[in-house]
């Protein structure tokens, strides 16, 4: 990177995306695949030339976020494109796991498609996230990427030997925020393994985790298991997600030589705080220690992967013992929750002296139960810097992404009791009863 110039707002950011967040390159030897860091393979280093490159993982390029934590989001995916363009031996296809825009705009996907026509690969494969289907059908994404899938979202394709798996896991969330693949897609990937042998290798791709990374963050997918249920035959599973914004990986699964690989996002740095889906905000303190931090195994990821000459290696671990226990143990949970209330207090205040007026602050609803009366217009307001969407659970409305200080209103005309939940952060909920 130091044939490069960079201005110093983006000096930080690309320093670690060097570390993994550039995207994740997986090489094949003996019918397993092995992945890599993208920067030391451009750099041709020899752990990363020991197999075939076969395709190279990119997720949550967030194309449109423009906030502190990485004002040039379309420079960190040149970047990795970059990198990709400076590999002696390139991979063919590219898979991107999701969230390619941050509030699911034309534009965003527009500039996004074309970045992305930079990648020297002969094919691209995506899965949305869900920041790419805030509009609920998600009709942005599908225009533009859902020939491959007749518009379902899940589809498979073959290349090199190799049989890909594509699942959509962020339109019909659990009410506890889990992802969920629903009851139509659960009957497909049966009928698509059927006829494969089972020495083939497999390869699956969704945004959020297949695995339950931490269910109270919403870190996995409900219904998970009856999917993988159908790869216990094969000897050679590689299961990838993106979503949360940090390198983990996971081996020897209940499943025979399954692995599971959660990709760093390339859009925003690697998220090291307990709020799961934060804008990708790092403090200071953490941008000074970004270098260490990648040299070490390190708490805040969760203590479920090492790095070894460039190798993002499995290691079985118990989850009980790792980040969100971590960080209750040592008490921040209950120090940044402190703050949070303390910071969102004036704010909230001031807009509880006006009825019909609801604050979205630190991941919240405020206030979680409005009682009005029938004519009242609720207006919205989301302070937050991640964005978020007010929905009715019976579909009677449903805003657009809200980015910081965005508004939206409803009408509540008739009495009754209605469920409102964010689209994006599904565990974000409030009850509006109106008489």
């Amino acid at each position: 990177m130091s044939s490069h110039s960079f201005d110093p707002s983006r000096r930080g950011a690309l320093k670690c995306l060097a570390f993994g967040g550039a995207g994740t390159l997986f090489v094949l030897a003996g019918g397993v695949l092995t992945p890599m860091q993208l920067a030391l393979a451009a750099d041709g280093k020899p752990a990363a030339t020991a197999g075939v490159p076969l395709f190279l993982q990119i997720s949550d390029t967030h194309i449109g976020f423009n906030k502190e934590a990485n004002p040039d989001v379309a420079g960190t995916l040149k970047q990795t494109i970059e990198f990709v363009n400076a590999m002696p031996v390139k991979p063919a296809l590219a898979i991107h796991t999701g969230d390619i825009t941050h509030l699911s705009k034309a534009a965003e996907f527009d500039l996004a498609a074309q970045l992305l026509s930079g990648l020297p690969v002969t094919e691209l494969h995506t899965v949305p996230g869900e920041h790419d289907v805030t509009d609920g059908p998600g009709t942005e994404y599908f225009s533009r990427f859902g020939q491959a899938s007749d518009n379902k979202g899940y589809y498979s394709f073959d290349h090199d030997g190799v049989h890909f798996v594509g699942l959509v896991n962020v339109m019909h969330f659990k009410p506890n925020g889990l992802g969920s693949l629903g009851d139509e897609q659960l009957k497909w990937p049966e009928n698509d393994l059927k006829a494969r042998s089972s020495s083939t290798p497999i390869v699956v791709f969704a945004h959020m985790p297949m695995w339950t990374i931490y269910e109270p963050w919403g870190w996995g997918t409900g219904d998970a298991g009856e999917a993988m249920s159908y790869l216990k035959r094969f000897g050679s599973v590689t299961v990838l997600n993106g979503h949360i914004h940090q390198i983990v990986s996971k081996g020897q699964h209940h499943l025979s030589h399954c692995s599971f690989h959660g990709l760093s996002a390339t859009g925003c740095r690697p998220r090291s705080g307990p709020r799961p889906d934060d804008g990708c905000k790092r403090s200071a303190s953490e941008d000074a220690r970004c270098d260490e931090r990648h040299d070490r195994t390190s708490s805040a990821r969760g203590n479920a992967c090492r790095r070894d000459a460039g190798v993002v290696a499995a290691r079985p671990t118990s989850w009980r013992s790792v980040m969100p226990n971590n960080f209750l143990r040592r008490g921040w949970m209950g120090l940044i929750v402190g703050a949070a209330l303390v910071a969102g207090a004036g704010v909230l205040s001031a807009w509880a002296e006006t009825p019909g007026q609801v604050v979205i602050k630190n991941f919240m609803f405020s206030p979680m139960a409005l009682t009005i009366k029938a004519g009242t217009t609720v207006t919205w307001k989301n302070l937050d810097g991640e964005p978020h969407t007010v929905v009715n659970d019976a579909g009677m409305f449903r805003s657009a992404a809200l980015d910081q200080n965005d508004t939206y209103q409803f009408q509540f005309d008739k009495p009754g009791v209605y469920n409102v939940f964010c689209g994006i952060h599904p565990n974000m909920k409030e009850t509006i009863t109106v008489q």
